[in-house]
């Protein structure tokens, strides 16, 4: 039995939306992140499904894309985040405002 592609969609959309609502909602860095890459991973189902749905191996080649990306951001915003605990002692996204001296 071959599970439909609505059933793919709808399971994609609700975790972007997740992912977007925590990230406009939560304030620590780590959570941001972590929601940030809920939403690449939502859109990585999407190409991975519309793949299947349409016979191409296109949304696979896009979803490596998208997953070498996520794997540069893993990187990069870690350091960032640990650069700015070192620094500030916190990983509010409230309280750290690199703009003001």
């Amino acid at each position: 039995m071959e599970v439909p592609l609505n059933h793919y969609l709808i399971l994609s959309g609700l975790l972007f939306t997740i992912g977007v609502v925590g990230v406009l909602t939560r304030r620590n860095a780590l959570i941001v992140y972590m929601c940030i890459e809920l939403m690449l991973n939502a859109v990585n189902l999407t190409f991975i499904a519309f793949s299947r749905h349409l016979g191409d191996m296109g949304g696979h080649m896009f979803t490596f894309m998208v997953m070498t990306v996520a794997a540069s951001e893993a990187a990069v915003g870690l350091a960032i985040i640990i650069s700015l605990f070192r620094n500030r002692q916190t990983v509010d996204v409230d309280d750290v405002n690199l703009l003001k001296g």
